[in-house]
């Protein structure tokens, strides 16, 4: 199966170590519909918006979706849903629902990126 990841998951972020197993397949994008919301720490796509999301697209295995599961904190926090990338590809991915963002102390960024915060 597919994963679109777009924080602390991708290639030298903090939480790459998840993703040891996975194979890494192409840096991607999503649909312009989605909104990157900052934590400092980490990011959140949520929903609606009028951003693309960039990030990278990884083949996984079950024990690894489940360890990004926990990670993630679904069903609690984050929601693990599919979602279809720029180019039409069907990939999973992780939504946080939008009324986090204030509760949590989130940011909404003007943009897709989550490297470019910094």
């Amino acid at each position: 199966m597919r994963l679109f990841v777009y924080g602390t998951l991708m290639r030298g972020e903090s939480n790459h170590r998840y993703l040891k197993s996975a194979r890494f397949e192409r840096a991607a994008a999503t649909r312009a519909e989605f909104a990157l919301a900052d934590f400092g720490d980490y990011p959140a796509i949520v929903r609606p918006g009028s951003c693309a999301i960039t990030g990278e697209l990884y083949e996984i295995d079950e024990a690894t979706l489940a360890r990004v599961d926990e990670l993630e904190e679904v069903p609690e926090f984050y929601e693990r849903c599919e979602i279809v990338l720029e180019d039409g590809t069907v990939a999973l991915t992780y939504v946080l629902p939008v009324h986090f963002v204030e509760r949590e102390g989130g940011t909404i960024l003007d943009h897709g990126d989550w490297r470019r915060r910094r």
